[in-house]
């Protein structure tokens, strides 16, 4: 029977299961009632409306961090009670298995998850969710449905979808714009799973109830009581997270399509590094030590998702999935360990000089050189020569955001990491290394040569950009051409004014498809209707 065969029957099947799953109006933040100026969304599978009696589950459902035959199942209620999870390789879920998970309580923002294991390589296993009342155990929610497709098994295409920048600059879930509609189009490319390259949330972007654009028509809002200011509190920061899943389109992708989630600056603040206090030219800020408040947004932020938490590192982000013999993916984590923000023209090494930090820089080389699958793609949550300068009120002029810092010439500051990363993979022949990304607001494709760089001490690759979800348009940044970027595609044109609403339809993703006959790759470029904007077919390295 053949892949497409295959896929198509897998899709239907899951579309059946979905429309099976409960609609109606939502809940916002936890143990309160819903404002009456947050509006119902009617039609996503996620939302519950019962008797209020029972518990409710506002966010619907999510799966994530999938690894061979493993996946998080995550769900959040509005009160304390227990999580019970069910799940099957069919969707009438004969023979299926129980699981009496944890206890959402306060402590968590009523959020909870369950680690699925031994589930069956390479098939759909079908889920459903439903929390018990601990005060009353004869009350229970409505059952809210989901489906994964497990990687492995027989050999069949793998794809995978990826973008970032999400209700950002304040435009935020507008209904009668279609709301997060880009979401729809990505689920209409039924991907194995997405890789969220970050900015998740902009908690340090309020959002207000109307913006007038440009024609003199409005943007309309939903609003929340967390999005009308900079988040610093813990609950200010969950509500940001919380404020997303309000969106119909996000819940129903979220149902089908596992995430692979890492975070950029702002679940946290615009270009924000470790250690760093907000200067007085920022006066939205109370809190203004930048430790207090990304340790705020990074427990959000897992309460939030559906992190496999490490036991060992219960705070480490990066981490490395396996989606057998055609592919493993590279999740990075550049601000955790980044050294400050500055001209980053650094000669040698130093801790101002770090992106990575040398323990990540050695796992992501020590994992490449492991790799075994044909593709090895490192999601990083900036682009690697597109220059971005912190244009933040409180920090000095010439300061860099990202990888690059615009000399051109050999490596300097963070460039040195780049260049340590690509020389190790060249002089391992590590094959068949791609680079998503996302954090400027744009969509672009980049071949890296050594033909045309300054630093030659690599082999040829490429880097795909996705982005904005829902967030202002920017760009074109300038080039950095160390590394010898060959910019074969931008989504927007040079000299466009900054920051244009979705209205004008400059939102973009990326789509990727590894044929598991040939083991070729095909990227695409999407624009918020899922039209084709750029597509480059790429053969695997004998």
């Amino acid at each position: 029977m053949s892949n497409d065969h295959e896929s198509n029957k897998s899709h239907q099947q899951r579309r059946r299961f979905l429309c099976h799953a409960t609609t109606g109006a939502g809940a916002l933040i936890a143990g309160a009632a819903l404002p009456r100026f947050v509006r119902a969304q009617n039609s996503a599978p996620a939302i519950i409306t019962a008797d209020k009696s029972r518990p409710q589950i506002p966010c619907g459902v999510m799966s994530g961090d999938i690894n061979k035959d493993k996946a998080i199942i995550w769900s959040r209620t509005d009160r304390p009670a227990r999580m019970l999870v069910e799940y099957a390789n069919n969707e009438s879920f004969k023979n299926s298995h129980s699981i009496s998970g944890p206890l959402a309580l306060p402590s968590s923002d009523y959020t909870a998850r369950v680690d699925l294991s031994d589930l069956p390589a390479g098939q759909r296993t079908f889920y459903r969710v439903r929390f018990q009342d601990l005060q009353n155990p004869s009350a229970s929610s409505e059952v809210v449905q989901g489906s994964l497709l497990l990687p492995g098994g027989t050999e069949r295409d793998i794809t995978f979808a990826f973008s970032g920048d999400e209700a950002g600059q304040g435009w935020g879930i507008n209904e009668a714009f279609g709301g997060y509609r880009i979401y729809e189009s990505m689920r209409r490319f039924q991907p194995d799973f997405f890789i969220h390259s970050g900015d998740q949330i902009y908690a340090d972007g309020p959002i207000q109830a109307q913006v007038k654009l440009e024609d003199g028509s409005l943007w309309n809002n939903i609003v929340t009581p967390a999005k009308a200011k900079v988040a610093e509190t813990l609950d200010e920061y969950r509500g940001n997270f919380a404020y997303n899943f309000l969106d119909a389109n996000k819940r129903r992708f979220a149902a089908e399509v596992p995430f692979l989630v890492q975070w950029d600056d702002h679940e946290v603040r615009n270009n924000w590094y470790p250690g760093q206090q907000i200067g007085e030219a920022e006066k939205r800020y109370q809190q203004r030590d930048l430790n207090t408040l990304a340790a705020n947004a990074r427990r959000a932020m897992f309460e939030y998702n559906p992190y496999r938490i490490d036991q060992h590192d219960p705070d480490r982000i990066y981490r490395m999935f396996s989606y057998g013999p055609l592919l493993e993916v590279f999740m990075l984590d550049e601000r955790s360990y980044r050294g400050k923000n500055t001209p980053n023209l650094q000669s040698s090494f130093n801790e101002d000089a770090s992106f990575l930090g040398k323990p990540q820089l050695q796992w992501l080389k020590q994992a490449l050189l492991r790799s075994r699958s044909t593709w090895k793609v490192i999601a990083s949550d900036m682009p690697i020569s597109i220059i971005v300068p912190d244009l933040n009120p409180d920090v000095p002029k010439g300061n860099s955001e990202a990888w690059a810092n615009g000399e051109h010439g050999k490596p300097l500051g963070r460039e040195l990491e780049i260049a340590e990363i690509l020389r190790f993979i060249k002089r391992h022949n590590i094959k068949n290394v791609v680079w998503v990304t996302a954090d400027v607001h744009y969509a672009a494709a980049t071949f890296y040569s050594p033909d045309k760089a300054s630093f030659t001490d690599f082999k040829p690759f490429w880097e795909f950009v996705g982005g904005p979800l829902n967030a202002g348009t920017f760009g074109p940044n300038e080039i950095d051409r160390t590394f010898g970027p060959d910019v074969k595609y931008v989504s927007v044109p040079k000299g466009m004014k900054q920051n244009r609403p979705p209205t004008e339809l400059l939102q973009f993703f990326g789509i990727a498809k590894i044929d598991a006959r040939t083991k070729a790759m095909t990227v695409s470029l999407h624009d918020i209707d899922g039209k084709n904007l750029y597509k480059v077919d790429i053969a695997p390295e004998a």
